[in-house]
């Protein structure tokens, strides 16, 4: 007899986790909906990861372990998939953790409005500190079922605006659409957003709520986030191109809103790589430094950018000076600052982030 597929697949790859896995399996299991397959993917650890998730698995049949070499966090979760049996996947990181009604509430949703999609308000907590200290910002926008393919895309600019479309742990997705689609994770730095690009491009049934339930966690001492890039600006305009694309495709490249948004995303971006260029980790000399900032911020698409772009704040419209002034060095003053400040203040950055 072939056991009744369950409601939810919950897909986790876990490498080097063993601080923190425990507590995002936990809030898995703890939910109030309690028919779902948790698939975890242990992607080769070397330290304590893999006998902690085989323990939980002796002691929860919902529970299921694969131990693979080292890939990656895109082959763990295409690893996954192909063994999944859910209805719907929730995709889910081993060092986060999640509010106890994340699963029944969307999967309600997700069933009363017949979606293919849903997304919620999720959680950034940033932690600095020796004493748990951290810092919660909330990212949600008001909840709205979509009723038509046209009106999503339309308001979509405004769960861009909020980053509710990039990333797919704050996502129930319909599991037969994904496979009919054929879309899995792709081997790339930044896997997340081509994934969720791929789905919404033509997706026709979206519903989003305003709960937060995902708990999104930065440990600053220890994130990717704080080092240097070497392609980062490479990767921000792919980025920029795939949105371009998409709002191509949508025919709304001449909507005013939705443009708005997509320039104003560009150019706060592009003051993340220059951020990036003046992190002393970077190895180019100063003189190379100035060369890098000066041809990101005279190019075509930044000064468009920022001739579009509408800033939210007063520190972001003086953010934004030296690229709309073409000014290098002040551009380059601007990113040792906050280099420095990310580094040495992670609080601070953090709030200026949230509020700019």
């Amino acid at each position: 007899m072939t056991p009744k597929a369950p409601k939810i697949s919950v897909i986790m790859p876990a490498y080097n986790v063993d601080k923190y896995v425990a507590r995002a399996v936990s809030s898995i299991q703890n939910q109030t909906l309690d028919d779902f397959e948790l698939l975890v993917v242990d992607d080769g650890s070397k330290d304590r990861t893999g006998s902690i998730l085989d323990s939980i698995a002796e002691r929860d049949i919902r529970v299921t372990v694969f131990h693979r070499q080292n890939g990656g966090a895109p082959a763990a979760r295409n690893y996954a998939l192909d063994h999944a049996h859910g209805k719907y996947v929730v995709f889910f990181d081993a060092d986060d953790w999640a509010e106890p009604r994340m699963l029944q509430d969307m999967y309600e949703m997700c069933e009363k409005d017949h979606l293919q999609l849903a997304v919620a308000a999720f959680y950034i907590d940033t932690y600095y500190g020796s004493e748990g200290e951290h810092t919660e910002e909330v990212k949600g926008c008001p909840t709205r079922i979509y009723p038509t393919q046209q009106e999503f895309r339309a308001g979509a600019w405004k769960l861009f605006d909020k980053n509710l479309l990039y990333t797919p742990w704050n996502k129930m997705f319909l599991r037969s659409r994904i496979e009919e689609m054929g879309i899995r994770f792709k081997p790339t730095f930044w896997d997340d957003f081509p994934f969720v690009l791929d789905y919404i491009r033509d997706v026709e049934r979206v519903g989003n709520t305003q709960t937060a339930y995902y708990h999104f966690i930065r440990q600053r001492s220890e994130s990717e986030t704080s080092r240097w890039r070497p392609n980062m600006y490479q990767k921000r305009e792919e980025e920029h191109g795939w949105m371009l694309d998409l709002y191509r495709h949508w025919g709304l490249d001449g909507d005013p809103a939705s443009m708005e948004m997509v320039q104003r995303r560009y150019v706060e971006r592009l003051i993340g790589c220059i951020e990036n260029v003046c992190n002393p980790m970077c190895d180019l000399d100063q003189k190379q430094k100035l060369a890098e900032i000066d041809r990101m911020i005279s190019s075509e698409r930044a000064q468009l950018a920022v001739a579009v772009a509408q800033p939210q704040s007063k520190m972001m419209a003086m953010m934004l000076q030296p690229i709309r002034t073409r000014n290098v060095s002040l551009a380059y003053q601007e990113g040792r600052l906050i280099s420095f400040v990310k580094r040495h203040n992670t609080k601070m950055f953090a709030t200026l982030k949230a509020n700019r």
